[in-house]
């Protein structure tokens, strides 16, 4: 019998998403398989509003950035109705069934791999793709869209490099990362930024003060420092942690709200400190934008069209990952809820330090 396959993407826009959807898409209708597409994510799903994806609507969109199929935040669970949030779980369930559905492809990030195993705990066939600019989903090498925002960031800090030169300034560029420093390391090892800001590594501001100061003495008056938007200080660090068991996870939530002040803040205490002008940068949804790059093209194709033969044999409940030039299936109970963060060993890390670059430890 002909399966019948339903596309959401949820969370974030992210390059590669109309790449994915078009290669689960084409690789579906070459098994045969009849495919839709839900509008604006989960929220599509509740209201059941679809969309059929044949052939003709699969094509010219392997280029196009964000997704044709329109995203949203909404969790199936807590999803705001009439005003009140409420937990949509059984209306989805309803609108799978009456679609006929055997399987909901779920193209997301870290929150969307949660949402769809509980959709698999109330008893969907639910298969997932890892996208997010972040790189921060678990059991995965990288994630699609990662490459295209790496180089967005990063074009964004070779630009910067003359203004900083030219008035001999700090220039403080923030970078989306808020619980992972992938893009932000990334983007300022490949940029050549002076000092790398990461949630992963607790900074001390007087440290990147006395690497500004170094480079002055040498003959350098200006620096470039590149800020996830999670960077954390030694002293909110400290603060969390020493927070009763309770209370913890509800701080660093908190910690995670005030990023453009926090960017902000770092700004000005480096200008205080250092005596030489800061200026601030805040690349925000800029780095979501635009063409995806030939690395997320071909990322989002390998596992879209990987998810379509998995449907075909009836392997469901897992998100479809990369390892090395393969992919591979793993099961949502493995990934959902985790988040891939920067080891502070990693390679990258390291040979960041080699050149010369601070991390404000």
């Amino acid at each position: 019998m002909t399966k019948h396959i339903g596309i959401l993407t949820s969370g974030g826009d992210s390059p590669g998403l109309n790449a994915a959807i078009r290669g689960v898409g084409k690789a579906a209708l070459d098994l045969k398989m009849h495919v839709v597409g839900f509008r604006d994510g989960f929220r599509g799903l509740m209201e059941n509003r679809t969309t059929l994806l044949e052939s003709g609507q699969l094509s010219g969109i392997l280029t196009l950035g964000g997704t044709i199929l329109g995203t949203s935040r909404e969790k199936p669970h807590k999803m705001m109705v009439g005003g009140k949030v409420r937990d949509m779980t059984e209306v989805i369930v309803a609108n799978y069934r009456s679609s006929h559905l055997d399987c909901l492809v779920c193209l997301g990030g870290g929150g969307t791999q949660k949402n769809a195993l509980r959709l698999k705990q109330a008893g969907l066939n639910v298969v997932t793709l890892p996208k997010t600019i972040d790189n921060d989903v678990a059991m995965t090498d990288t994630t699609f869209g990662f490459d295209t925002a790496l180089g967005i960031a990063t074009e964004a800090i070779d630009r910067l490099h003359s203004t900083a030169h030219s008035h001999h300034r700090i220039i403080v560029v923030e970078i989306m990362g808020h619980r992972a420093g992938w893009l932000a390391l990334g983007a300022g090892i490949a940029g050549g930024a002076d000092v790398i800001l990461i949630p992963e590594i607790p900074y001390d501001i007087k440290s990147v003060a006395n690497a500004i100061h170094k480079r002055k003495r040498s003959g350098k008056p200006f620096s470039i420092v590149a800020v996830a938007e999670g960077a954390i200080s030694v002293e909110e660090y400290q603060e969390i942690q020493a927070a009763p068991a309770a209370i913890k996870g509800k701080k660093a939530e908190a910690a995670e709200i005030v990023y453009a002040d926090r960017t902000i803040r770092v700004a000005q205490q480096l200008e205080s400190l250092t005596g030489l002008e800061a200026r601030v940068t805040i690349l925000g949804h800029l780095q979501r934008g635009g063409t995806p790059s030939a690395a997320d093209r071909i990322l989002a194709t390998r596992l879209g069209t990987a998810a379509a033969q998995l449907i075909h044999d009836g392997h469901y409940g897992v998100m479809v990952a990369a390892h090395g030039e393969n992919t591979v299936p793993v099961v949502l109970e493995d990934v959902a809820g985790l988040v891939k963060t920067v080891p502070v060993d990693h390679s990258w890390v390291e040979s960041a330090r080699r050149v010369g670059t601070n991390f404000g430890d």
